[in-house]
């Protein structure tokens, strides 16, 4: 009896020791992307109005998905989203690894990803699962790997996805080539499928910021597979050729509103997908808002939204943040004379809203993004070599200059 009192007391001392293990587990995420529905547009041509460029793959594929962290560590797991599909997603296999070059793995790097200890999942529609955390040491700036084989046709389907990740993405089928070191046919694709965040686990104190924003933060224009955009130019700046300790995360969107919503490539409005986007990050501690642009141009010379709408959603934002505990950093709108939806109106909306971000201290700090890109002489427009041409999207070197006019002190960095 004794012995058999002896071994359930260390079970129970085991099952203790574990259980404290797992609490210190210190989770922040190191790389995420904001989601879109996509929708199979079967209307469009009934409309009258051109479809536009499909998003979709064969079925029975395999997807192998890079993403670029921040952070690194010697534990992750991958999150996975069906929260816009319209049917329930089979993954019958995950696995991830550290990237090689272009669609090549580091063979030994290579880990097969499980939920809740089942190599196989079902993600409910509107649904989102974490994978169980596996060992794999990832440096900071690592490129990933995640490989998906999706075995169902998706066709007819709203799917998940980023469209603009300016990264080069490959599908590997058909068939079942997850952990495949040097897949010989891949197909290059330039979006995100059903893949939302890496966290790493960290033992230090290292926390995340997440730059909530449109097209200018998700980085459009900027050059593909460069990580040009300028999350991705601030996150190196913040290293400085030392270890990292805060993940830089970019919740962009291209096209996207504060208060309404254009065609679903353009997402939900950023007071609908703030919890989503932002709350749900772990580790995250600071945020940087950057939108308004669009509201402003998409009216043209509509009175509605006013700069006093625009505003009042701002503050929206910046409570929810506050009720988290997050630091919120207001960033002013880059100029946009020139675009194809230029307005006076619209104009004079930028400019109150911009004075309010400057002057109006309701958010913690703030970063002059229009300072840092304007003409010194028509400082309603981009400078020439910050243009990428359309008088709207910044070029790599407008990116870099948004990067680097960002004072390090508003995430308690010295310089």
């Amino acid at each position: 009896m004794k012995r058999a009192a002896f071994f359930v007391s260390a079970l129970a001392l085991a099952a203790a020791v574990v259980g404290q293990a797992r609490t210190r587990d210190h989770w922040v995420a190191s790389w995420t992307t904001a989601l879109i529905g996509r929708p199979p547009y079967a209307a469009a041509a009934a409309s009258g109005q051109p479809a536009p460029p499909r998003v979709t793959f064969p079925s029975n594929q395999t997807l192998r998905q890079i993403v670029h962290l921040t952070l690194g560590g010697d534990r992750l797991r991958v999150v996975v989203s069906n929260v816009f599909g319209t049917a329930p997603l089979r993954i019958d296999a995950a696995h991830v690894a550290l990237r090689a070059r272009e669609s090549a793995i580091v063979a030994a790097s290579d880990r097969a990803l499980t939920f809740s200890g089942r190599g196989t999942a079902v993600v409910p529609t509107g649904a989102t699962l974490v994978s169980d955390a596996v060992s794999l040491a990832a440096p900071d700036f690592a490129d990933l790997a995640i490989d998906l084989y999706v075995p169902d046709d998706t066709a007819g389907q709203t799917l998940t996805i980023h469209r603009s990740a300016y990264q080069t993405n490959y599908l590997l089928g058909p068939g079942n080539h997850a952990g495949e070191p040097a897949p010989p046919d891949a197909a290059a694709t330039t979006t995100w499928y059903f893949i939302e965040r890496v966290d790493v686990s960290r033992s230090d104190a290292s926390r995340a910021f997440i730059a909530l924003g449109d097209s200018i933060t998700d980085g459009t224009g900027s050059t593909v597979d460069a990580n040009a955009r300028w999350p991705d130019v601030f996150a190196r700046r913040l290293s400085a050729g030392k270890p990292t300790k805060i993940a830089v995360l970019n919740a962009g969107i291209g096209g996207n509103r504060l208060l309404t919503e254009g065609i679903p490539e353009f997402g939900v409005n950023l007071l609908a997908r703030f919890d989503r986007d932002v709350v749900a990050q772990p580790g995250i501690t600071h945020l940087v808002v950057l939108e308004g642009i669009n509201d402003i141009g998409n009216a043209r010379d509509d009175g509605s939204p006013t700069a006093d709408d625009l505003i009042a959603a701002h503050r929206q934002l910046i409570e929810r943040a506050h009720t988290r505990g997050l630091t919120a950093i207001g960033a002013t709108l880059t100029p946009f004379e020139g675009a194809a939806y230029f307005t006076e109106t619209g104009e004079r909306k930028r400019q109150a809203l911009n004075d309010w971000i400057r002057n109006g201290r309701a958010y913690d700090g703030v970063i002059d993004f229009d300072a840092a890109t304007r003409d010194a002489q028509q400082p309603r427009h981009l400078r020439a070599e910050f243009d990428r041409g359309d008088h709207l999207h910044p070029s790599d070197a407008g990116y870099q200059a948004m990067a680097n006019a960002i004072n390090l002190s508003l995430f308690g960095v010295s310089k």
